[in-house]
Order: C-alpha cells, then sequence, then structure tokens
C-alpha cells in the first residue's frame, strides 16, 4: 500500500526525486534475478542514491528539497546539528547542513578508539539537537543503530532523513516508533511506479512483476529465496 503524502508540496518533492532518479539511471530494475539485500530480503528493485552525487543539478535540487522538507516537517530552526551515516550517508549531511547553516559530524559504523566518541568524527554535537542523515533505508535497522551511538555521545537525536525510504518492507516505522526516532523521507517506490506511468522508463512486464512485488514483499522475497518476515531479518541483526 502506497505511503501518503503528508501535502501537496510533499507528494511534488516525491515526484521530482523520483525523476531525477530514473534519469540518471538511480533505478534499477531486476525481477528475473532478483536482489539479495544484507538483511535477507529478495527484492526486484534497488536504488544507487549513490549515483546523485556525480551530477550537479541532480543533487542540487534534491539537497534543497531535503532541506526544504526538514524546514517544513521539523523546524527551520529547531536543528542544531546534521550528522551522516558513514560512509553513503556523509555527503547528504554535508549538502544539507551546508544549506540549513549548522554544524556536521558523521557516526562511523563501528567505534575507531575509546571513549564516548569513539564513533562520531568531525565534534560531537552533546546536548543539541541533531538529524541522522543517510542516503536511503530499507527497513530502519541502521538509523537506530547510528541514532543510538548519537545519544550515546550525549547528542540529542530524534530525527532521522533519508532521500529515499523503500516503503514496503513491514516494521520500519513501529521499529524506529518504539526508538523514538522520526524517519523524514523524499521519495518510495510507489512514488517511482507513479512517475514511470509518465514515460516508459522500463518494460511493462518488469513493471508488473515490480507492482506484484511492492504489493505483498514478504511473499515475493519467500518466494525468490529470501525470508519472509520482519522476524527473520530482526532475527539476522543486520537491516538498513
Amino acid at each position: 500500500m502506497a505511503i501518503q503524502h503528508a501535502s501537496e508540496w510533499d507528494r511534488d518533492a516525491a515526484l521530482t526525486t523520483a525523476r531525477i532518479l530514473l534519469e540518471i539511471k538511480a533505478v534499477n530494475f531486476r525481477p528475473e534475478e532478483p536482489y539479495t539485500f544484507t538483511s535477507g530480503w529478495k527484492s526486484p528493485v534497488y536504488i544507487d542514491c549513490r549515483r546523485i552525487i556525480y551530477f550537479p543539478r541532480a543533487r542540487k535540487t534534491i539537497c534543497d528539497l531535503a532541506a526544504e522538507k526538514i524546514g517544513r516537517h521539523i523546524g527551520y530552526e529547531t536543528i542544531e546539528a546534521v550528522a551522516g551515516g558513514e560512509t553513503a550517508g556523509i555527503p547528504f549531511a554535508a549538502w544539507i547542513a551546508d544549506r540549513m547553516m549548522t554544524p556536521m559530524a558523521y557516526v562511523r559504523k563501528k567505534p575507531k578508539g575509546f571513549g564516548r566518541n569513539a564513533q562520531i568524527e568531525g565534534d560531537v554535537p552533546e546536548g543539541k539537537r541533531t538529524i541522522l542523515v543517510e542516503d536511503l533505508t530499507t527497513d530502519g535497522g541502521s538509523k537506530i543503530r547510528f541514532a543510538q551511538a548519537l545519544r550515546d555521545a550525549g547528542a540529542i537525536c530524534n530525527d532521522t532523513f533519508v532521500v529515499f525510504f523503500y516503503g514496503v518492507f513491514p516494521g520500519a516505522f513501529d521499529t524506529m516508533k518504539a526508538m523514538n526516532l522520526n524517519l523524514l523521507h523524499l521519495c518510495t517506490w510507489w512514488d517511482v511506479l507513479e512517475v514511470c506511468r509518465e514515460r516508459p522508463y522500463f518494460e511493462e512486464s518488469a513493471l508488473r512483476e515490480v507492482r506484484r512485488f511492492l504489493e505483498n514483499p514478504m511473499d515475493w522475497s519467500k518466494q525468490h529465496g529470501g525470508i519472509g518476515s520482519a522476524e527473520e531479518a530482526v532475527s539476522k541483526g543486520i537491516t538498513a
């Protein structure tokens, strides 16, 4: 089921982002040879947000929309620091922090050395309301770990932003809500499919199979050799 947009601005931002991702070929459909995520999900779709960094006009538009979305949904003067998740989140955090005129740090996947700031580079935004930035999320697991590292170091981290949210795997919002972590995103697969109605980016047979996946990702994954439940994903302990 498609995620409802909070406003017309959010919908326009989502469709603009989807058009950009399609134009720069960051969108990959491969139903005949599914992708396997580290969490064990099988998927006929894959998004490569790292391609954005190569295209200056694309990244400018997306980062402008990101800063605007954060301002609209959290507040223009509320966020005091931006932290990127290693590694894909670092460039986006830098560009967004520049637009928001805030300090910027990044969070390592694993601690380096000892002490409270062992995972934080730049400086620890201790006592500052910090938004965690990454390129995308499937089911939210890595965001929780990065946010916890920021909290352990003394930052106030209750918000995270991603350019792309898969929007289909179960439990993402519930898991983050339980950790008091609010997720903001620009675009989902449902937005990509809507834009695909405008132009023939992919064969109709591929689009049909992607719709089947989006309507029931757990069954689709299980039928193609992947995990089939959120509980299995949690048990593996490796999520994005």
